[in-house]
């Protein structure tokens, strides 16, 4: 299934992309959770009934009407790795930048609050210029699990989903964590829906392109990952517990901002666009930081 979050009517809801438009779930039945953490939180049982009520729904939303967003909202974790794409290693020892010790896995948080949607602003934001994508493919875990072995790690897959890694290079450079540098506000977009890991014969071997305006910034392939995807989870959980709906972004190939010669920051009203094969794309465009936003309560 591809399942969304989506807005039509003023009505949030989440529902399932089929070809003739979006099943709403509760619509279609009312006994579903009503968000896609909880939808996985209730396990394979509830993914099964929801299969079962979207082959029987007759009502559909045509995508062309309903607005998508983040299809998770409130996941507990937020990782990303870093180094994780040899072509974006390779980018990176030619700048002279150092490389950390790639036997050990590299991640860092990215805070919650950062989520945007598929289609949302991209803040750039007031204290800095150093605005950079990173196209990704970010896991969704569906089972809670710790201490996985290799060969049961896929089993906690939820699915895949598309995520822009958004970074401001000044102050992910602050400090070795990376953590403020890549958790702005707005810069966390994902989507433009969760592809259930039933219909992703090989999330290791797809082509992820990313476009700046109509430029072909990235253009690489899961196969380039330097710690797979079961590597991954192993090592993760080795130290803590995963729970579903969180998201593990997987690295990003070469051809970001920061990798050019010179740098190539992100301006205001660019739009950069990610694709990723089988998993759809996300479009967002750079906008100034809002000043209404500075306020320190809301």
């Amino acid at each position: 299934m591809k399942l969304v979050r989506f807005s039509h009517q003023g009505r949030t809801a989440i529902g399932a992309l089929i070809e003739e438009g979006i099943v709403d779930l509760q619509q279609a039945d009312a006994s579903l959770p009503a968000s896609l953490e909880a939808l996985l939180r209730a396990g394979p049982a509830a993914l099964d009934q929801a299969r079962r009520a979207v082959a029987a729904a007759k009502a559909r939303i045509p995508l062309g009407e309903a607005k998508l967003l983040a299809p998770i909202v409130a996941p507990r974790k937020f990782l990303g790795i870093g180094f994780n794409y040899s072509s974006h290693v390779d980018e990176v020892r030619a700048k002279g930048l150092p490389i950390p010790d790639l036997s050990n896995q590299i991640w860092f948080n990215k805070q919650v609050s950062c989520i945007s949607g598929p289609t949302d602003p991209i803040h750039l934001p007031q204290q800095s210029d150093e605005l950079d994508y990173e196209g990704e493919m970010a896991i969704v875990i569906g089972r809670r699990c710790r201490r996985v072995p290799k060969d049961q790690a896929r089993s906690v897959i939820a699915g895949y989903m598309i995520c822009n890694d958004v970074s401001v290079r000044d102050w992910q450079l602050k400090a070795p964590t990376a953590t403020l540098g890549k958790s702005f506000d707005t810069h966390g977009p994902i989507g433009p829906w969760l592809t259930t890991a039933d219909e992703v014969a090989d999330p290791e071997n797809l082509s992820i392109k990313t476009w700046v305006d109509d430029e072909l910034r990235q253009n690489g392939n899961t196969r380039e990952l330097v710690n797979r995807i079961d590597d991954m989870i192993v090592y993760l959980t080795s130290v803590f517990t995963l729970e579903p709906g969180d998201i593990l972004s997987t690295g990003s190939p070469a051809g970001v901002g920061a990798g050019q010669k010179p740098p190539n920051y992100l301006k205001v009203g660019q739009t950069v666009k990610i694709e990723i094969e089988g998993l759809g794309q996300i479009a967002n465009t750079v906008v100034a930081e809002p000043l209404d936003e500075t306020t320190f309560i809301q």
